[in-house]
């Protein structure tokens, strides 16, 4: 099965609430990251077990170890929790700069090292919310230390891990 129908069916068995809400990032993540590498990862880890909530990946970013090997990771990430949406922006060295940039500015929405919460999307304004993702996504850098911009297609899990080149 294909990354597309993986990230299609996953949006469709959301609840209607959390579906409109993932839909929406899901198309604002095309626009901002147009031509992306697309990513599906379903959460469960190479025995089935389930390690997280699956999630749509967007982007491309090398995650290097201390050990020195390497692994190719999505950028941006979008999944459904408990709560509501989250939006993950991988590669910010500076795990305060979400917050202390956007916290304030993003109406109900929690804010940590690099995950944005929402609760419904209805609670923030699109035009702060597209800003902070774009601003988070031009900030994050990749190991080697290059700024990685929201139009560069090719920027920078265990489990069963869907990618579309």
């Amino acid at each position: 099965m294909n990354v597309h129908t993986r990230i299609t069916g996953y949006l469709a068995a959301q609840p209607e609430r959390k579906r409109g809400d993932l839909q929406s990032l899901h198309e604002m993540m095309l626009r901002l990251m147009p031509g992306c590498r697309l990513w599906f990862l379903d959460g469960k880890d190479e025995d089935g077990r389930t390690v997280s909530n699956p999630n749509i990946g967007y982007g491309l970013r090398t995650i290097t170890y201390a050990d020195g090997r390497t692994r190719e990771f999505y950028q941006v990430g979008l999944s459904a929790n408990t709560a509501g949406v989250s939006v993950y922006i991988m590669g910010l060295d500076d795990r305060t700069y979400l917050a202390k940039t956007w916290g304030g500015t993003l109406g109900k929405a929690t804010v940590t090292g690099y995950c944005i919460k929402f609760k419904s999307l209805r609670d923030s304004d699109l035009s702060v919310r597209e800003a902070a993702i774009r601003e988070g996504i031009t900030h994050a850098t990749r190991d080697n230390g290059r700024i990685v911009d929201a139009r560069d297609p090719c920027a920078g899990s265990p489990g069963h891990i869907s990618v579309f080149p």
